[in-house]
């Protein structure tokens, strides 16, 4: 089974002028641009000039810019997730040195430090209600804590591998769990106890985002390249584990540094996936028929993540190289 980390299977980091905490922060901050403007963002397209014109004098076009508020710099080296709270006060990140801080993202003062996971810290997530955070990593576990006082309330320990992806279930009761163990599992947020686990997949799970609904979920995973076909998302019953469609509209990776499908997200609605890949496109496909609806192609490095504006008319696509762009599908 192949390795979700880049350095586990012996390939090398592109050389890039942001860390990954510079990144995800830039990452941040776009989209909360985004979702504030109705501009779709556009690459600009230098004005056109003709033999008898008379001469005019250059003009800088105005395009959509992010608004950066400031950079929190964590004390806990590179960050590999970020989360904000579901009213919008307290960001939550996940450090390389095993921590996960919760800080303001208006003074970037740092409220709480959990230091509950003995290995880096790769995913973390808060519950739709804004009482509680569940983080994972290296470790195996996957850990669920007060937001407020930083108090463990539960620990699971269903995977046996590295835990890559957490999302919670629309009304805070359960949690899913994807790892490079090949698994998605889904149980109690409360107790702990494992209610599901779903093998449907050929190589690490690192997305399993719930629909609006609660009742499915997705799961992103990568291409184990002994196996067939690119078959690297699928859509499965939450309660019955059922697999409900499979898609497979990603290729195969343009680039050494990842495979398989990076990013997951569902519209508003329930109607449509997003998924970002290691082929270098986002796509958008429908939720019940698996039919693709869109496809935007990037350069040759991974589309890394994907999120949707809160309108469902626009996507952000985040990629390897540096950028993110605000995509206007057609659908």
């Amino acid at each position: 089974m192949r390795s979700s980390d880049p350095a586990k299977r012996g390939m090398p980091h592109p050389a890039l002028h942001y860390s990954r905490r510079d990144f995800l922060v830039v990452c941040l901050g776009f989209l909360g641009a985004s979702c504030a403007s109705s501009t779709t963002h556009t690459h600009p397209v230098a004005p056109l000039s003709t033999p008898t014109a008379p001469p005019r004098t250059p003009q800088t076009m105005a395009t959509p810019a992010a608004s950066y508020h400031g950079t929190y710099s964590s004390q806990g080296g590179q960050i590999w997730g970020v989360s904000w709270s579901p009213d919008g006060t307290r960001i939550a990140s996940a450090s390389a040195n095993g921590t996960v801080q919760v800080w303001d993202p208006n003074s970037g003062h740092t409220l709480l430090t959990y230091t509950g996971h003995s290995r880096r810290v790769q995913t973390v997530a808060w519950s739709p209600d804004g009482r509680h955070l569940a983080s994972a990593g290296d470790d195996k576990s996957v850990q669920v804590w007060d937001a407020t006082t930083g108090t463990l309330r539960v620990t699971y320990h269903g995977h046996t591998n590295d835990v890559l992806g957490v999302a919670w279930s629309p009304d805070s009761r359960r949690i899913s769990s994807g790892s490079d163990d090949g698994t998605a599992q889904v149980w109690d947020a409360v107790t702990g106890k494992t209610q599901l686990i779903y093998k449907g997949h050929t190589s690490f799970v690192k997305h399993v985002p719930w629909s609006p609904d609660g009742r499915r979920v997705a799961s992103a995973f990568g291409n184990d390249l002994s196996q067939n076909g690119f078959e690297t998302a699928g859509v499965w019953d939450a309660t019955t584990g059922k697999a409900l469609l499979a898609y497979n509209g990603h290729g195969p990776s343009t680039s050494h540094v990842a495979d398989g499908v990076l990013g997951l997200a569902w519209s508003r609605d329930g109607t449509r996936i997003a998924s970002g890949g290691a082929d270098a496109t986002a796509q958008i496909w429908d939720a019940s028929t698996g039919r693709t609806l869109a496809v935007e192609k990037r350069d040759r490095l991974p589309v890394w993540d994907v999120a949707w504006s809160p309108s469902g008319k626009r996507l952000a696509v985040a990629s390897w190289d540096g950028t993110v762009i605000i995509w206007q599908p057609p659908v």
